[in-house]
Formats: structure tokens, C-alpha cells, sequence
């Protein structure tokens, strides 16, 4: 079973990024080993634009029903069987299904996780026998890797985390900074403007837990990123903006609209 998921999954994307690795070599590009990360990362969100706009587009639905189901709950609070129905009618007379929007997370899920594996691997791989293990999963001699490859980027140790570079480097605090703002400016897009307003009134306590997620997952982001390797901060900023990007495009900014309407009326006024 594992090798099959080596197969389909592990050895696919290690080739693609050994391939961007030796492109950027042959461009002679400085951090090659970085920037190839990216690129991986930026080739794996895109292909996975599709299912990711699903869901988003899903999850966008489902969130505008949400003052209707509030007053289905409240309405039936004493019948199940009637708050279900009314419920299932509701989608349906809005074209939603609330499966719809499980199974593009599914199909990202062993992509993602693959993803962190290979990344994983390849920046700890500073020895010769590391190298040769990840040559023995390319598909061919001509992407081969004849020696360590650098694992610097822009000064910073792809392999090494905050945490261990902090005592030499206090600058690399930035990084679980910039990861934990990117994890929120994508996490407040992801609310609905008003939210946090509707959360008092009607004290639901769905809109409740998603309110707190908003703060506390971007802390456990930036606690991951202070104590993993940088080259997979690296990976997760690059994932980031690429949502931030494809949240704004496809459902709007959120919960972020009225900040973004006051910072374009001070831009105005000054």
C-alpha cells in the first residue's frame, strides 16, 4: 500500500521538482533548490485550481444560507425530523450539495500531504547517500543529482528551523511572522463580512468556533513554522498567496472588504 502511494504520488512530485531544480541550475539561477520549491509548489496549485475553486465556490453557498438555516433551526427547534427536511428543501431550491464540497478537500488531501513528504526529504538531503537515495526514485539517469545540492535561501538554511537559527540569526523570526499574517489575511477571507456581528446576535455556535479558528490557526501555523524547516515555510507562504489570490477571485475578500474599503477611502482623502 505504501508503495503505491510512492508510485502515484511521492516519486511524481519528487521528479517534477528535481526537473525545475536542474532548469534553474542550466539558468544559472541563484537558490536554486528555493526557487525550485516554489515552483513545485506554484505547478501543484494550479493544477489543483479546479477542485479548489469547487470548494470554494461551495463553501461561498453555503455560508450565504446561513442567516436561512439559522431561522430553520429556530423555527424547528423542537422537531428534527422537520428541521431536516426544511433543511434538504433549502438546498435543493438552491441548487447545493453540501457533499459537494468534502470531496475536492479529499482529492487534495494525499496530494498536500505528499507534498510535505517530498519536501521533507529533500531538504534534509545534505549527503551523498541522501542524494542517492533520491536519485534511485528519478525516472531517469539524465535528472540525476552527481552532488549535494545547496540548501541556502537568501542566507537561510532550507533545512535548518527558526527555532535552531534564532541564537545566530534573530532576523529569521520574520519568517513564522509573514507565515502566521498570510494564514490570516487567508482565514479572515474565508469569513463572511459581518460574521463576527452575527456571532453576538444570534450567539450560533458554528459562526462561534469559525470566528476563533481565525485567530487561533494562524498561531499554530506560525508555532509550525518557528519549528520546522524553512524550506517547508517556504512551501506553505507560496500555498498561502496562491489562495489569498484565488479566494479573492473567486468569492471576494470577506471579512477583509471593509478594511480594504477604508484603506482605498484614506488613499482618496490623502
Amino acid at each position: 500500500m505504501f508503495e503505491i502511494f510512492n508510485i502515484l504520488f511521492i516519486y511524481p512530485l519528487t521528479n517534477l521538482l528535481v526537473v525545475f531544480y536542474k532548469m534553474f541550475l542550466f539558468l544559472h539561477l541563484p537558490f536554486a533548490l528555493g526557487f525550485s520549491i516554489i515552483a513545485l509548489t506554484a505547478c501543484i496549485k494550479l493544477a489543483l485550481y479546479p477542485l479548489m475553486s469547487a470548494q470554494i465556490k461551495s463553501s461561498s453557498k453555503m455560508q450565504k444560507l446561513g442567516p436561512l438555516l439559522s431561522e430553520i433551526k429556530a423555527k424547528y427547534k423542537d422537531n428534527k425530523v422537520k428541521q431536516q427536511e426544511a433543511t434538504m428543501k433549502l438546498y435543493k431550491e438552491h441548487n447545493i450539495n453540501p457533499a459537494s464540497g468534502c470531496l475536492p478537500l479529499l482529492i487534495q488531501f494525499p496530494v498536500l500531504i505528499s507534498l510535505y513528504q517530498v519536501l521533507t526529504r529533500i531538504v534534509s538531503a545534505n549527503s551523498p547517500q541522501a542524494i542517492e537515495k533520491i536519485n534511485s526514485t528519478l525516472y531517469s539517469p539524465l535528472l540525476h543529482i552527481d552532488k549535494t545540492w545547496d540548501i541556502g535561501f537568501f542566507g537561510i538554511s532550507l533545512a535548518g528551523s527558526p527555532s535552531k537559527l534564532f541564537a545566530s540569526m534573530p532576523l529569521v523570526i520574520a519568517v513564522p511572522i509573514v507565515t502566521a499574517v498570510f494564514q490570516f489575511l487567508l482565514s479572515k477571507m474565508m469569513v463572511p463580512a459581518g460574521a463576527v456581528k452575527n456571532v453576538k446576535k444570534k450567539d450560533d455556535f458554528q459562526s462561534a468556533i469559525q470566528t476563533q479558528s481565525l485567530y487561533i490557526f494562524p498561531v499554530m501555523i506560525a508555532y509550525f513554522s518557528f519549528s520546522l524547516p524553512f524550506g517547508l515555510s517556504l512551501y506553505w507562504n507560496t500555498f498561502t498567496l496562491f489562495g489569498i489570490l484565488q479566494q479573492y477571485l473567486l468569492a471576494g475578500a470577506g471579512s477583509l472588504e471593509p478594511l480594504l474599503r477604508r484603506i482605498k477611502q484614506n488613499e482618496k482623502g490623502n
